[in-house]
């Protein structure tokens, strides 16, 4: 504790820029905007400390037999395991605790790094906002000074050679000529990174060049390197050493960090027991209502097991919700498989913001034709060229499955456009390619998915064949014509 309070102690000349800094951050980090155009709304602002739900973090990363055992287990079965595992092999570890020493698989006396790693909409970025709130209002590391969070999503736009300097002082201008002195006590540091898996450039962490050879080393903050290299520096404590960092990454990017110099290791688990309920209690207002929903779920094995993911129960609420509040839906068509699930969101996307244009079939399979291109190409975030390629224009309908998001280039603020979630783009990917294939060539397709080893189409395949079933097609015949029954046939055969 007497290191700690050491640590925390800022020379009185830089108390101001620690003040404006922290507040800077908690303005940025109060709120939490949560797309809901079913409900007519394009985005609602919430407090963060409002919606937030506790998710269950473990140290260290399961090895894969315990992901597969868990990803064949089923609703109460599926909870049950969790529950075993987490006591008897799975230690859980609290946000605060990432920089803990009793948790570290790796010392080192030049500073610490911590990954943190979960599968797509587990809340890996909520979290990071969260951590950064928190920081900023006092309530968690007081041993670190400042606090610098970067998304590597915005550090793709950068194209140039930049210095750790430059890319602090374009997020927060206000530290001006001060950060000389916080290289000086680098263990009052900590540096986010969230999101891997986006970043447009690989860092092999094997690669002994970083090592030897001048232009691929950054050892001063002040020294003009790629963004990988500063990146790597900074995890590897070769750029101020004694500073901390925070990786985030989806499984899939976690492999590049195999031979970084990671002390902590923590996985995300999601909800587990009533963190769930919790989650459903924060996002209605009318209780009876969340009660409504959440039994539903727990009712339904499917629903139930992907219910311990964040995004999965946002859509979950959205999609459920009119369901129990509005008196024109009979709840025994209330959907039990994802895909049908899935087909009600996009059913409510098309019942009200329809009208607004005059072919919403057009557009969709426009929408899911990029979609489908995205899947391919392992791509997330789409320009405006993208949407001139497929002759979409923004509008309140586009803007239901895709979400606006401001990226800085060089000073000047562009907007890029991502699906709320991954899986929503490859169903609706699914869609297009269900509704407008020659029949004789959806095998072909079908046979081209299942061939790629790196499992990008898996999820699109379990859509593809989940919609040749009536209960899901039902809802959506309404909009986009009777689906084609010799592809239905294709894909069952």
């Amino acid at each position: 504790m007497n290191i700690a309070r050491g640590l925390s102690e800022v020379p009185s000349h830089l108390k101001d820029v620690q003040q404006k800094h922290k507040e800077t951050l908690r303005v940025q980090t109060e709120t939490l905007r949560v797309n809901t155009i079913l409900i007519k709304e394009k985005v609602k602002i919430f407090q963060l400390v409002d919606r937030y739900a506790e998710l269950t973090v473990i140290s260290d990363v399961r090895d894969r037999t315990l992901v597969e055992h868990e990803l064949l287990a089923r609703g109460r079965d599926h909870e049950e395991w969790r529950r075993k595992h987490l006591r008897k092999e799975l230690e859980k570890i609290r946000a605060d605790q990432l920089f803990q020493r009793s948790f570290s698989q790796r010392k080192s006396k030049s500073g610490s790094s911590a990954a943190v790693s979960g599968v797509p909409g587990i809340g890996k970025t909520t979290m990071v906002q969260k951590i950064v709130y928190d920081w900023a209002t006092g309530k968690i590391y007081p041993n670190f000074q400042f606090v610098f969070s970067f998304k590597f999503r915005d550090l793709n736009t950068i194209n140039c050679r930049i210095n750790l300097r430059n890319l602090i002082l374009d997020q927060y201008p206000y530290f001006g000529n001060v950060l000389r002195e916080l290289w000086e006590n680098p263990e009052g540091l900590l540096f986010i990174f969230d999101g891997l898996d986006e970043f447009k450039d690989t860092i092999d962490f094997a690669d002994n060049r970083r090592n030897t050879e001048p232009q691929y080393m950054c050892t001063d903050p002040e020294c003009w390197c790629e963004v990988s290299d500063i990146v790597y520096s900074l995890i590897q404590h070769k750029l101020l050493p004694g500073c901390s960092v925070l990786v985030t990454s989806r499984p899939t990017a976690l492999h590049l960090l195999e031979k970084a110099e990671i002390s902590v290791w923590a996985e995300i688990l999601g909800f587990v027991g009533n963190e769930r309920n919790e989650y459903f209690n924060k996002f209605f207002e009318d209780q009876t209502v969340a009660a409504a929903v959440f039994k539903h779920v727990e009712e339904n094995e499917i629903l139930y097991t992907m219910s311990y993911n964040p995004s999965y129960c946002w859509i979950l609420c959205l999609s459920l919700g009119p369901f129990f509040t509005q008196r024109d839906r009979k709840q025994q068509q209330v959907p039990k498989t994802i895909t049908q699930l899935y087909s009600y969101y996009i059913y409510n996307i098309l019942k009200n913001h329809g009208r607004e244009i005059e072919n919403p079939r057009d557009m969709l399979l426009k929408i899911g034709e990029m979609a489908f291109t995205g899947v391919s190409e392992k791509k997330v975030v789409f320009r405006n060229g993208d949407l001139i390629e497929y002759s979409l224009q923004p509008s309140q309908f586009l803007s239901g499955f895709l979400m606006e998001l401001l990226e800085r280039d060089d000073s000047v603020q562009s907007v890029v456009y991502t699906f709320p979630h991954l899986t929503i783009q490859e169903f609706v990917a699914a869609l297009a390619q269900f509704l407008t294939l020659d029949p004789g060539n959806i095998q072909k397709l079908l046979s081209k998915a299942d061939s790629e080893e790196d499992g990008r189409f898996e999820i699109f395949l379990r859509f593809v064949a989940g919609l040749s079933s009536p209960q899901a097609a039902r809802p959506l015949e309404e909009f986009l014509n009777p689906f084609p029954h010799q592809a239905t046939c294709r894909v069952i055969g």
